[in-house]
C-alpha cells in the first residue's frame, strides 16, 4: 500500500524541534551530533521532503498549502525496524515460563523446542492466517511510529513453507502503509526431518530452483542465516549466502549471539548488508566487518527477555561500526513488538545516548537496509517519512518508558496514524 512518490503535498509547522538526522550510515561521534533547528517547519512535495528549516524562513506560497500543526512537538524520521520475524504463527509462552524457571534458549533448542515449535504452527496456518496474525502487530508497530520494517521468513523450514512466508510478506505490504522489506532465512534451523543431516537441509533450502523462484518473484531483497553454535556453522552459512547473492540477494547474518564461531568475520568477507546480533562479537570480527562495511544491528530487547548479557554497544560506536537497533520481534526469544521499548533500554542498559539511539533506529536501520538513499534522514528529497512527538525535545522522549508519546505518522507524505 505504501507509494513512495505519492502525490502529497503537505506542510508540518508548529514543530518545537526538528531532529535533522543525516543520511546513514553514521558511525562514532557523528550518531551523537544530529543537527537540530527549533521552531521549525517542512515542506512535503509528491511525498518527499521538499523543503526543512525554521518556520520564519518559510518558502514563498509555502503557507498555503494543506497543513499539519505539531503544536510544539518533536518530529524525527520515521523509525525503521530493520529486524524483524514477522510473520509467524502461534505463541511460545510456555517456554517464556521456562526460561523464567531457569532453563536457557539453547538448552530447550536442543530439546526440541525453540524455532521447531514455531515451525510446525507456521506449517499449518495458510498465507491468509499469516497475513491475519500478523496485521494487527504491524499496525500497533506504525502506532509506535515504525514507518519501515524488515521482515524475515525462516519459520517455515522447507521450500513449500518458505515461500508462504515471503508470499504473506509480500500480500501484508497491500494492507498496511508502512514499507515492508523482505529477507529470505531459510537457513534459520534445521527441521526435524533432515534432524543429523544439516548439510543435506543447506542443499534444499539453497537449491537453484528455490532460489530462482524466489528472485523471479522478488519476493526477497536479503538472505539471511543464523550462523551460530547450535545453528549453522560458517561453512555452511558461506554455502547459502554465496548461492542466494548469485540470485541477487544481499548477505544478511545473525551473527555472535550465542558463541563467537566467526560468523561476524564471515560478515565482513561476503560484505553483507548487516551482522546482527553480536553479544559476543570479538575484535577481529570487528574489524572484519568496518572493512566490509557491515552494519552493526544491535537487538537489545533479546538480551532483556532472554536475561543473557548485552552487546557491547559502546564499544562498538568507539571502534568505528555503524550501530542500528531493532526489535527482533519473534515469538521465542524476543515477543517484544515496540521499538520505542528497545530504545529505552539501549539508553538506559547500554549506555547509547538518546541522539545515538535516534541514528541507530533511523539513519543506521536504513544502511542495514541499504536504503539509506531513500529513508532515514531529514535530507531534500528523501522519502517523507516523519514522527511527530508530543514532547518539544527528543531527550524528553526517552526520559518517560512505557509513556506513549507518538502523535502524529506520516508515511510518504500522507498521515497514516494520529492518536486520539
Amino acid at each position: 500500500m505504501h507509494t513512495t512518490d505519492a502525490d502529497e503535498s503537505l506542510l508540518i509547522r508548529g514543530i518545537g524541534s526538528l531532529i535533522a538526522v543525516p543520511r546513514g550510515p553514521l558511525c562514532g561521534a557523528a550518531m551523537s551530533a544530529l543537527p537540530t533547528i527549533r521552531d521549525a517547519a517542512i515542506v512535503i512535495e509528491n511525498g518527499r521532503l521538499a523543503w526543512f528549516g525554521p518556520q520564519r524562513d518559510l518558502p514563498a506560497g509555502a503557507a498555503a498549502l494543506p497543513s499539519l500543526d505539531a503544536r510544539g512537538g518533536c518530529v524525527i524520521p520515521g523509525l525503521i525496524d530493520c529486524h524483524t520475524h514477522i510473520p509467524f504463527a502461534g505463541d511460545r509462552v510456555e517456554e517464556f515460563v521456562r526460561r523464567v524457571a531457569g532453563e536457557s534458549y539453547l538448552s530447550i533448542m536442543q530439546a526440541g523446542g525453540g524455532i521447531r515449535v514455531t515451525m510446525r504452527a507456521v506449517r499449518a496456518a495458510n498465507e491468509a492466517q499469516l497475513v491475519d496474525q500478523a496485521l494487527p502487530r504491524l499496525r500497533r508497530m506504525l502506532a509506535g511510529g515504525v514507518t519501515t520494517v524488515e521482515c524475515k521468513s525462516g519459520y517455515g523450514l522447507s521450500a513449500e513453507d518458505e515461500l508462504k512466508q515471503l508470499r504473506a510478506i509480500r500480500a501484508l505490504a497491500e494492507r498496511v502503509p508502512q514499507r515492508l522489506v523482505p529477507t529470505y532465512m531459510g537457513a534459520h534451523a534445521v527441521p526435524p526431518e533432515f534432524e543429523g543431516r544439516a548439510d543435506a537441509f543447506v542443499e534444499h533450502i539453497a537449491a537453484d530452483d528455490l532460489l530462482n523462484t524466489i528472485a523471479r518473484e522478488r519476493l526477497a531483497r536479503f538472505c539471511d542465516v543464523f550462523c551460530d553454535r547450535g545453528a549453522f556453522d560458517v561453512a555452511q552459512a558461506r554455502r547459502v549466502l554465496e548461492r542466494g547473492l548469485h540470485h541477487g540477494l544481499i548477505p544478511k547474518l545473525h551473527a555472535d549471539e550465542l558463541a563467537q564461531i566467526g560468523a561476524s568475520a564471515l560478515a565482513g568477507e561476503l560484505r553483507a548488508a548487516s551482522a546482527d546480533h553480536l553479544e559476543h562479537l570479538d575484535e577481529a570480527g570487528m574489524e572484519a566487518m568496518r572493512r566490509g562495511g557491515v552494519t552493526a544491528v544491535v537487538l537489545p530487547g533479546t538480551s532483556f527477555f532472554l536475561g543473557i548479557p548485552h552487546a557491547d554497544a559502546r564499544k562498538m560506536i568507539r571502534s568505528g561500526l555503524a550501530v542500528a537497533l531493532a526489535t527482533d520481534c519473534n515469538p521465542g526469544s524476543c515477543m517484544i513488538e515496540s521499538l520505542a521499548f528497545i530504545l529505552h533500554i539501549a539508553c538506559c542498559q547500554l549506555r547509547m545516548l538518546p541522539s545515538e539511539a535516534l541514528a541507530a533506529c533511523t539513519a543506521n536501520a536504513a544502511a542495514a537496509l541499504r536504503m539509506q538513499d531513500e529513508i532515514g534522514a531529514i535530507e531534500r528529497g528523501m522519502a517523507a517519512d516523519l514522527v511527530a512527538l508530543d514532547c518539544g525535545r527528543l531527550e524528553e522522549w526517552f526520559y518517560t518508558p512505557g509513556r506513549e508519546r507518538v502523535r502524529v505518522v506520516v508515511c510518504g507524505g500522507r498521515v497514516v496514524h494520529q492518536a486520539e
